[in-house]
């Protein structure tokens, strides 16, 4: 069993455009309570009422420590992985993995669900280690694509193959509530590569065993 360098797997994977601020955890929570105390001040609302007062707190509190955790390099799940001494040679393929995110546009949920298949060289991973590393990418602004992308390129990483598949399908609330205003629409984006891009058996059997788009429910 050999335990990751998360440094050494995030710097194969596209970066999600950050700047290092130096703020630690709970100055970020203090500032953001400030900065959002004034957006609803602005916004005409009565923070004296008794429904209303610690909402700036609940705020900077989902952000940093709900929703956003995932920007904090510090906060990639601890991955171990094991050597495929039975020499296992298939697919191994986990659907519906939940996928919420946040549209970096505007800071609204993104709701989907991942599908993953991989095919083992010399590393096989956990299972749940999948949904960790997903949802860890998933913990900050995001768009669907980069998103699929840097799931994926932290699989090949860690995995050591490029016999990796991703597909996200995911509904966007920017879409859904505001704009157009689309109830019904959903994304999908999806990244193959080794086998999965280059064999159509390989693709075809991931692509038969995710549900169809009219199918995911999230």
């Amino acid at each position: 069993m050999t335990m990751i360098d998360p440094k050494a797997v995030l710097k194969k994977v596209t970066p999600t455009p950050v700047v290092e601020n130096k703020l630690t955890n709970d100055e970020k929570k203090k500032k953001i309570e400030s900065l959002f105390t004034e957006i609803m001040q602005t916004l005409g609302l009565d923070l004296t009422d008794d429904s209303l007062r610690e909402t700036p707190h609940r705020v900077s509190k989902m952000f940093v420590d709900e929703v956003f955790w995932g920007l904090q390099e510090e906060n990639f799940p601890k991955i171990t992985i094991v050597e495929n001494k039975f020499d296992y040679d298939h697919a191994v393929v986990e659907i519906n993995i939940v996928t919420n995110s946040h549209c970096e546009h505007h800071f609204v949920p993104i709701i989907g669900k991942t599908h993953i298949a991989y095919v083992p060289n010399r590393k096989v991973i956990g299972l749940s280690k999948l949904n960790r590393i997903v949802d860890y990418f998933a913990k900050r602004p995001q768009i669907q694509e980069r998103l699929t992308l840097q799931i994926h390129q932290a699989l090949c990483a860690i995995l050591e193959t490029q016999d990796v598949a991703v597909v996200t399908d995911a509904m966007h609330s920017c879409v859904k509530t505001r704009g157009i205003k689309d109830v019904t629409s959903m994304t999908r984006t999806s990244k193959l590569s080794g086998v999965f891009k280059e064999d159509t058996s390989h693709r075809m059997e991931f692509m038969n065993s995710i549900p169809r788009g009219h199918e995911v429910v999230y």
